[in-house]
């Protein structure tokens, strides 16, 4: 796929599906079940054990089908090696303007986190095609709006605080897309292999995005 085609992805439905795992045993399934739902694009965060083996899996499961990327990248080697296994996307926690470099050369859009106004101009100016406002939930779809306001070139993804009853406030806000944590994939769910209740969740959030840009 091409940068613009991976973008076009990440906004359509505009749902990242953000995995902390304590174990990776059970993502290929998740994964399914996140697909099954509507939710095309998963972001398995290099804490997860085994990250890179997931994203490998998971692709070679599903092929173009899911959307697979890597988060929680804070050095341009682990960007590079995550590429190599298979990721079409990077998600920072933090402003690093070295990954975003790594990021651009290898043709891969890229999340730079970042909270402030700084931070934001910041991650935009060194390339970063998204900013990953976190977390979303300090300062809400109000924060948002008037970051904005001065910074309209801003393409936002918040994460923290973002359920399907919060959908719809980030995304009038002016937010391009949106990271679902928790609310989305749980620990318990993970745990418990409940895929029929992940399925629906993944289904909720589509809904209410769809809902909101209508």
């Amino acid at each position: 796929m091409t940068k613009l085609e991976i973008v076009q992805r990440l906004l359509d439905p505009g749902i990242i599906a953000i995995i902390r795992a304590d174990s990776s045993e059970q993502l290929v399934e998740a994964a399914g079940a996140l697909l099954a739902g509507g939710v095309t694009a998963m972001e398995v965060t290099m804490t997860t054990p085994n990250a890179l083996e997931v994203i490998t899996a998971v692709t070679r499961h599903y092929g173009t089908s899911i959307l697979m990327g890597v988060g929680t990248v804070i050095d341009p080697q682990t960007a590079r090696a995550a590429v190599a296994a298979g990721a079409e996307f990077i998600v920072t926690p933090v402003t690093k303007p070295e990954v975003i470099a790594v990021a651009n050369e290898l043709g891969k859009p890229i999340a730079s986190g970042a909270l402030t106004p700084t931070e934001c101009l910041l991650a935009h100016e060194s390339g970063a095609d998204f900013v990953k406002l976190f977390p979303a939930d300090l300062g809400g779809p109000s924060y948002i709006k008037n970051l904005l306001a001065p910074l309209p070139m801003l393409r936002i993804v918040p994460t923290g605080g973002v359920t399907p009853d919060t959908a719809g406030a980030f995304l009038h806000a002016g937010c391009v897309a949106l990271g679902a944590g928790s609310a989305l994939v749980s620990k318990d769910i993970l745990q418990t292999r409940d895929w029929v209740e992940l399925k629906q969740r993944a289904q909720a959030f589509v809904r209410a995005v769809k809902a909101a840009r209508r």
